[in-house]
């Protein structure tokens, strides 16, 4: 043929559609985590849409891969000659669930081809195809992420050498103890030392309770003459949050745990370890009643009533108590291995106290 362009054949597309499928019994769980991304010169971009929506986004230039994923797994686009690639496209549909695609567009001159991973979003595997597929898994905030990656690296590691996840997690909750307690110990003795001068405060309130102004310089002034530093016991505390948040991320995301028994009626650590199915549903703590949950939070209400030691305002015991009941409520959607770990750290903790009693700084 004479006078057709050479460029009539020049764009190809190739993609995925159909999205993937959810696997787990909590579906909203799963859709939670459902999304798309591509990621163009070091730079991760998605699209996630809600329920009833459509949408498409499309991106140009060079792109390194285009992924769909669930909670636990994913299905990664890698073409093997990225600055091929003129467009990619990602579209959302939200029907009953999540329907995800992902399409580039292409010049097949160059003979592009393209790698396709489908499988478990399980860290080692997909850092192994070193093209930075690692970045869609959830390890928190930025200042997070190092310390999440620890955590999830020491428990595989303990895993090699103990078979069940939940003695792993009890192991772990020693080893973290013992790390963090020269933090504890620092905090124990500030909070001894407050104990020890609530006779004196409460005199001041006393003595000064139709003049605010005047109790806080002679609270001050007492806490300085017996010193006493009444935030001591807080920034230990803070200095921990961190690794509690990098601990919640791991239990939470990470496919390590999923279908992993513990002992008795703990089958999943992903998962609530549920002893009651409901037939409604109550806000906030959802349609099942959990036994680890409970556990830790009668653990923490023992182990908040032996560190106050009364030294608390009423405001402050009024709020510390509907803390409690409200990570109670929330901690029984979460999964088992969560519930375990905190359990156990509340229970070393509560131990640590009556074993080794800390004595009031001088």
């Amino acid at each position: 043929l004479t006078g057709v362009s050479s460029n009539i054949y020049r764009n190809a597309q190739f993609g995925w559609s159909g999205g993937v499928s959810p696997t787990e019994e909590n579906i909203e769980d799963d859709l939670y985590y459902f999304n798309s991304y591509i990621y163009q010169g070091g730079e991760l971009e998605n699209l996630k849409i809600g329920k009833g929506e459509t949408e498409e986004k499309s991106f140009n230039g060079t792109t390194d891969w285009a992924a769909l994923r669930s909670k636990y797994f994913t299905v990664a686009i890698i073409p093997e000659d990225k600055k091929s690639i003129g467009q990619v496209t990602l579209s959302g549909s939200g029907d009953t669930t999540e329907t995800y695609g992902a399409s580039f567009v292409f010049d097949p001159i160059n003979k592009q081809g393209f790698r396709l991973y489908i499988g478990p979003l399980e860290y080692d595997r997909i850092t192994s195809l070193n093209v930075g597929l690692e970045s869609i898994m959830d390890f928190g905030w930025s200042f997070i992420r190092p310390i999440s990656k620890g955590v999830l690296y020491a428990l595989k590691k303990m895993h090699t050498v103990i078979p069940n996840y939940g003695f792993v997690l009890i192991v772990f909750a020693f080893l973290i103890k013992l790390i963090v307690y020269p933090l504890t110990k620092k905090s124990y003795q500030s909070m001894s030392a407050m104990q020890a001068v609530a006779p004196e405060v409460n005199d001041l309130r006393e003595k000064y309770k139709s003049n605010p102004t005047k109790l806080n310089q002679a609270t001050m002034e007492l806490y300085k003459k017996r010193g006493v530093n009444p935030l001591g016991g807080c920034l230990p505390m803070l200095l921990q949050m961190p690794l509690l948040f990098a601990l919640f991320q791991v239990f939470r995301t990470t496919i390590e745990l999923r279908n992993e028994p513990f002992v008795w009626w703990i089958k999943d650590l992903s998962s609530p370890d549920i002893i009651i199915p409901l037939s409604f549903e109550i806000p906030l703590y959802g349609d099942h009643i959990a036994f680890l949950p409970i556990l830790m939070a009668l653990s923490t209400y023992v182990q908040q009533k032996m560190m106050s030691g009364g030294v608390q305002q009423p405001q402050q015991k009024m709020m510390q108590n509907f803390m409690m009941v409200f990570f109670f409520l929330i901690f029984n959607n979460f999964p088992s291995g969560l519930n375990l770990y905190y359990t156990l750290f509340n229970i070393l903790t509560i131990a640590q106290q009556k074993l080794l009693p800390a004595k009031p700084a001088d």
